[in-house]
């Protein structure tokens, strides 16, 4: 609880990003064939094996995915070096520019559709540049055991620590969060809309930006600056 309190809000705003992750994940493997846009540890070992011929895995793919993520990771990572921002606020203009990135996305899904090479390797650019800044700022705010798109370490904790309740409750609903974001992308995309979980993740990250602001803006938000 102590460490709940010390970070104010944002346990909860990076539980949402979590499902976003999800979402955002589900949509690219499913429909832009084999391929992750948060999930780089995924993407490495597909490399591997387009690079072997096996799995019928896309190299062209996978290495857009890795080069768009560290290009996301670098450019968020230097916008928030060194920053005095309160940490809510820099949250807040994280996931406006991601909700923006998102969109852009979710319309050349609507317009270009999924099925095209050009307009995969342009969804799959967009997307793991959004996640690869995402991961950059989440690392800037530091908050335990939500790293929103890495479980490995998380699981692990989970099982491996004699830790208090607290701490694997807060690993656990990490877990479930990607678990429900991929959950409700499979579903959206089974039987909703191709870009349906693009939409439900940037109405995600919008509402994390307003309430990341609204808090940020409140007196007793310097006890989590």
């Amino acid at each position: 609880m102590t460490a709940q309190r010390s970070h104010g809000p944002l346990p909860v705003f990076l539980v949402a990003l979590t499902v976003v992750t999800g979402l955002v994940d589900a949509f690219s493997y499913l429909r832009l064939g084999q391929v992750f846009v948060a999930n780089m540890t995924g993407n490495v070992v597909f490399l591997g094996f387009g690079m072997a011929g096996a799995g019928d895995i896309s190299i062209t793919r996978s290495l857009t995915a890795i080069l768009a993520f560290a290009c996301g990771a670098f450019l968020g990572g230097r916008w928030s070096r060194g920053s005095t921002v309160h940490r809510g606020l820099l949250l807040a203009a994280a996931t406006a520019v991601q909700a923006g990135i998102v969109l852009v996305a979710a319309v050349v899904a609507v317009t270009a559709g999924v099925n095209g090479s050009a307009a995969r390797l342009a969804l799959i650019g967009l997307l793991a540049i959004a996640l690869g800044g995402q991961n950059a700022i989440v690392r800037r705010l530091a908050v335990p055991d939500l790293t929103t798109t890495v479980l490995t370490l998380t699981v692990t904790g989970l099982v491996a620590d004699a830790t208090p309740w607290s701490v694997r409750a807060r690993r656990l609903i990490s877990v479930v969060a990607m678990l429900v974001g991929a959950f409700v992308g499979g579903v959206l995309l089974r039987w909703v809309d191709p870009a349906a979980p693009l939409w439900l993740a940037a109405a995600l990250l919008v509402g994390c930006a307003a309430g990341a602001t609204l808090t940020a803006r409140q007196p007793q938000s310097q006890a989590w600056r």
